[in-house]
């Protein structure tokens, strides 16, 4: 499972020209998905994503009780390193990343997390503006 995590002062995510989530100065994370993931590995990653001290003086999520926009995103486990076409078969298939996203959120909301989303499988349109930049990978 992969995290792409950035500190935002806003960000949504519309989908046919509906926003269907909303944050401002939090954290937008992007969530990749594999094979081999698990719904443990998945409230592990949930706990470590709150709880990183990326926000403005050091301080976490949790801390703060920023909000989060997570949105599913399966290019995180794109590989281009040959040719100029990634492939993605690194990435879960959507019956198997699904309920996996899903457990990733609800485990942030459990830990009194505000949490919002994107919408699996459709095509979003992402908007956010970054601050600092602050931007870090997580991996499990």
């Amino acid at each position: 499972m992969r995290a792409l995590i950035q500190t935002v002062s806003r960000a949504s995510v519309t989908v046919d020209e509906q926003v269907v989530g909303k944050i401002e100065d939090g954290l937008l994370v992007l969530l990749g998905v594999t094979h081999t993931d698990t719904p443990a590995l998945a409230a592990t990653l949930a706990r470590k994503v709150h709880d990183l001290r990326i926000l403005d003086d050091e301080r976490s999520a949790a801390e703060l009780a920023a909000p989060l926009l997570v949105v599913s995103q399966f290019t995180l486990y794109g590989d281009a390193r040959k040719g100029r076409r990634p492939t993605w078969s690194a990435a879960a298939p959507a019956e198997l990343a699904e309920p996996l996203f899903t457990a990733f959120v609800e485990a942030l909301r459990a830990r009194g997390a505000p949490v919002e989303t994107g919408r699996f499988r459709t095509h979003m349109l992402v908007e956010s503006v970054n601050v600092g930049p602050r931007t870090v990978l997580l991996e499990l």
